[in-house]
């Protein structure tokens, strides 16, 4: 039987990207507050990505966008109006913060959409996805049910997929998704191990002491225990590591800010970290008894090289690293990473040292995405599958060239050039976008997965 390939399903960007700064941590989407954006070249910029790493060999899909504005959440938060534009006009006029987070095209980072865990690794042999519950933001805690429903339509054949409900408790047991866990094997066809990593732990109050000053923690203990469990993870293929406070207060809201994996190769910074001695070695403890013996290259970027707030503002490590052949990978990096002098000198270093297998860097133009605290990792969903689970997905959600240029068409042709925070209230976006949003799903063929399609139904 043929080996089970990583496939990166990357988010399309929404009609409603915009920059509201809505994520409080996130020194990126802080700092654009209020700036002009340009949903129309995000999209493009998003594509023209998924468009790179297809054409260096890398399996590709998409993920489609949320409708946005989110009338069924204004309407939960009690704004009222004999139409959708009233009720437009009726958070607007009241509340344009909320307005605002209900129109967040937040959904793009799909890295933060679910957990993954593939059929190798599950106790079932089915492939396993837990929709975060993003719980630490109100703009994205109300994303998981449409996630959710849009997963559902994807993998859909419940003999090879299970879709779980998000990790319940409230705001304690915040899950952020992929963005907080790696999974190491020495090919992706192969039992992985998996790194959940957390930066607080809702029930015991021990670690109450270490816990960052600036800005909170999103991700819980206890949520990440709770995938594994669902996911049917033995004890002995998962680690459990806790963020660096130090780090979340300099920006590293996820742990994929501050480190990146892929197969053998473990690169991270060396403030991601509490203890990060004792995390190394006990993943190379279970890498090796999981794996015969064989050898995890972990890659530690000293503070010297890089500072933190270099990585952060680079973002370095939410680059994405893929296998182009065995042995030889490649990182896909934001064009940060080549403008920052810290980190284009880390990098050429590293790769003209050749001691490990990182021996390419793509530098890619995300500045759309990146302006709003996404980079390349945040934009992708890493999925393992075998060849019958490919099958069994739509094929409409796979990126190849027809459906590159039919995609670009079509943001060409429905996304607004121009958006600022006080055009949200414009009732004829919502129309724009449930349009584009409606021939998007014919597109995909995933059928009608939105509220606006299925009313009245």
């Amino acid at each position: 039987m043929a080996a089970a390939i990583e496939i990166n399903f990357d988010g399309l960007v929404g009609p409603t990207h915009n920059y509201a700064g809505l994520s409080h941590g996130n020194i990126a989407s802080m700092s654009h507050r209020g700036a002009v954006a340009n949903p129309r070249e995000a999209a493009l910029q998003g594509l023209a990505k998924m468009k790179r790493l297809a054409d260096l060999g890398l399996p590709q899909a998409v993920l489609p966008p949320h409708e946005r504005p989110s009338i069924a959440a204004l309407q939960a938060l009690g704004f009222r109006g004999r139409n959708d534009a009233a009720i437009l006009r009726a958070a607007d006029r009241q509340a344009p913060a909320l307005l605002a987070a209900c129109s967040s095209a937040s959904a793009m980072w799909v890295a933060n959409a679910a957990t993954v865990t593939p059929s190798a690794d599950s106790a079932d042999g089915r492939v396993h996805l837990t929709p975060a519950n993003l719980v630490s933001k109100f703009h994205r805690a109300i994303e998981p049910p449409q996630t959710a429903r849009t997963l559902r339509a994807i993998f859909r054949d419940a003999s090879r997929f299970v879709v779980h409900e998000p990790v319940p408790g409230g705001q304690a047991f915040g899950d952020e998704g992929a963005a907080n866990h790696t999974r190491f094997a020495p090919t992706h066809a192969q039992r992985g191990l998996h790194l959940f990593t957390y930066g607080h732990r809702a029930i015991d109050a021990a670690e109450a002491l270490a816990q960052p000053r600036r800005f909170a923690s999103r991700q819980a203990l206890e949520a990440s225990q709770a995938v594994a469990r669902g996911h049917g993870l033995d004890a002995g293929v998962v680690v459990f590591a806790r963020q660096h406070p130090t780090a979340i207060d300099a920006g590293v809201f996820h742990n994929d800010v501050i480190a990146v994996g892929n197969e053998n190769v473990f690169l991270c910074h060396e403030r991601t970290f509490v203890n990060p001695r004792a995390v190394f070695a006990e993943l190379r403890r279970r890498y090796a008894a999981l794996h015969r013996g064989r050898e995890l290259t972990i890659i530690v970027v000293p503070e010297t090289r890089v500072p933190l707030a270099d990585a952060v503002r680079s973002y370095l490590f939410n680059s994405q690293l893929v296998t182009l052949a065995p042995g030889r990978m490649a990182l896909i990096a934001p064009t940060a990473c080549a403008e920052i002098p810290s980190v284009a000198a880390f990098l050429a270093d590293l790769i003209a040292r050749g001691r490990t297998p990182l021996h390419q860097v793509h530098h890619l133009d995300l500045r759309q995405s990146m302006h709003n605290g996404g980079g390349p990792a945040c934009l992708r969903l890493r999925v393992v599958l075998t060849p019958a689970e490919q099958a069994a997905l739509p094929p409409g959600v796979f990126l190849n060239a027809t459906t590159y240029a039919v995609l670009a068409d079509w943001v060409r042709n429905h996304y607004r050039d121009r958006l600022s925070p006080a055009d949200l209230a414009d009732p004829q976006l919502l129309l724009e976008s449930r349009h584009a949003l409606d021939e998007l799903t014919q597109l995909l063929g995933l059928g009608s997965i939105y509220p606006f399609q299925t009313a009245g139904a």
